[in-house]
């Protein structure tokens, strides 16, 4: 197991970060920081998307743009540990069935209420309603769920005093912890009802929400009038102010910006605008990650006549005509890794290694045309973006070469985000999770909130369940193993590459380097000296 696994794994199951460090044979954090002066205002470009409940965000962006004032019981860190937040600490049954979580004291809201168990609760029951609309975390919390009712199973979600939630499972459940780090899993006050948080206001974090214009910018401000508690556990919070501003998708104009000192960091460095920004003197930092692009045909799409994308030979004949490689080489300056067609990371815990998917254009010439399907003309629609938009490209050329038809869509930022799951032939980028098992439910998992590919099926779900209950990466391999063939053999997905992500800032900004995640931690970040 990888070093970045090892520290998930074990901080996922309770033992604290120093702890792991230590087991893992690595130094703990350096207290060698450079110094940061309180203040200033922080230019982050980054697109500014419309925002609703945040159960049902579905892109990491709407995590960032409310992460200074709605917290997450738990935090995912760049070196691969769990660290308590608004939790502050918890235990595992040994089959995983029982989770003791305790709150962190001391916590208020910013109306002042203070922050107990009844809140925990509370969003861990929003969290468990299959029936509300877009909630992706229900496919993350299935084992506390009542199939019968969409809802929290009676008894799963127990108080037993003002600071501790014991929840008991019907099944076991090993990514529970790593689930409320995600981003959809902000923790709301119990008047929240509904619509756009920055109207209703109230978090625990040390900012305030000012504005949040579409498309546009989205401010926030320290708020001075609330005293927040991670001031006296992390230090910080060092900003005045943070200004998300919407640059829109082409690099191009981000550069320009960066130029003219319009903005101080980039949420995302891409491409060929990675050397572009190192030659204008702005600082890069880079991290691996489980981040992907996922090319899917959609089996319950609606299409006029015949859906070719419910046949599993026209799916693997997709699959066969595209050399990964060639994707990541052109569609992501080969920076990252070449994939497996899985959606399981050799980053994962338990990753099983079935070797590289095949290349055969010929045999996708011969099921295309068994199917009877040379004629059919494919849409593969893609984000207009720089590095998707050249991999959607590489795809298309490559099915061309093999004969089939292929016709190219590249969408705009607003009409993609708002229809993504409803494309039948697209590319969708995947967010870095920790575990597999996460993804896995999330995007494959029958009926999941998230599952644009239209994949059902009843023995991978049971399989899923059984990985879910094993703690040991080694046991879990063998499973993970059976996972990752079905999604092969059936032709769900083409996804040809892991990528490495990177972004940059002006020289002046600390604590900001690229999280596997897209995660902007504004707490940490400061100014330098």
């Amino acid at each position: 197991m990888g070093r970045r696994a090892f520290l998930g794994h074990a901080t996922a199951l309770g033992l604290g970060a120093a702890a792991a460090l230590s087991l893992a044979g690595l130094p703990g954090r350096s207290s060698a920081e450079p110094a940061i002066v309180p203040g200033g205002t922080l230019r982050i470009q980054q697109n500014v998307k419309p925002l609703g409940d945040p159960r049902s965000f579905d892109w990491s962006e709407m995590g960032n743009l409310t992460r200074g004032f709605l917290e997450y019981l738990v935090e995912y860190r760049r070196d691969g540990t769990f660290h308590g937040m608004l939790l502050e600490s918890w235990d595992v049954s040994a089959d995983a069935t029982r989770y003791v979580l305790r709150l962190r004291p001391g916590v208020r809201w910013n109306n002042g209420d203070a922050f107990t168990a009844r809140d925990v609760a509370h969003n861990i029951t929003r969290w468990c309603d299959s029936t509300a609309p877009g909630n992706s975390m229900a496919s993350r919390f299935p084992a506390l769920i009542d199939p019968a009712t969409g809802q929290a199973h009676p008894g799963a979600i127990e108080i037993t005093d003002p600071l501790t939630v014991v929840l008991h499972l019907h099944r076991p459940d090993i990514s529970l912890i790593a689930s409320m780090s995600d981003y959809p899993a902000a923790i709301v006050h119990h008047s929240y009802e509904g619509g756009d948080p920055f109207a209703h206001g109230v978090g625990t974090g040390p900012f305030q929400p000012v504005s949040h214009a579409v498309g546009q910018r989205c401010i926030l401000e320290r708020n001075r009038a609330h005293r927040w508690w991670g001031t006296e556990v992390f230090g910080g919070p060092w900003l005045d102010r943070v200004e998300f501003i919407d640059l829109g998708t082409n690099p191009t104009t981000w550069l320009a910006a960066a130029e003219a000192d319009e903005i101080d960091l980039l949420y995302e460095s891409v491409g060929a605008f990675i050397p572009a920004m190192d030659a204008i003197g702005w600082i890069a930092t880079r991290v691996e990650s489980t981040a992907t692009i996922v090319f899917r045909g959609a089996q319950n799409a609606r299409i006029v006549g015949t859906n070719p994308y419910a046949r599993r030979g026209v799916r693997r004949a997709l699959a066969l005509a595209v050399d990964n490689a060639i994707c990541l080489e052109l569609g992501h300056e080969g920076r990252g890794t070449v994939a497996a067609n899985d959606h399981v990371s050799p980053l994962h815990p338990a990753h099983a290694d079935l070797g590289p998917v095949a290349y055969d254009p010929a045999e996708a010439r011969r099921l295309i045309t068994q199917a009877g399907l040379m004629g059919f003309k494919h849409e593969l629609v893609t984000l207009d973006d720089e590095w998707q938009r050249y991999s959607g490209d590489a795809v298309a050329a490559q099915l061309r070469d093999a004969g089939l038809r292929v016709k190219r869509r590249i969408m705009p930022g607003a009409t993609f985000w708002s229809n993504w799951r409803e494309y039948p032939f697209s590319g969708t980028q995947w967010n870095h999770r920790p575990l597999a098992l996460q993804v896995l439910g999330l995007a494959y998992r029958s009926g999941a909130a998230w599952n644009e590919t239209g994949f059902a099926d009843d023995g991978f779900d049971a399989l899923l369940d059984e990985a879910n209950a094993i703690f040991d990466a080694d046991a879990r391999r063998r499973i993970m193993a059976r996972l990752q063939s079905i999604l092969r053999e059936e032709g769900v997905i083409i996804q040809p590459y892991w990528r490495d992500l990177h972004n940059h800032h002006n020289g002046r900004v600390v604590n900001s380097a690229k999280h596997p995640a897209h995660e902007i931690h504004l707490y940490k970040i400061g100014f330098s000296a």
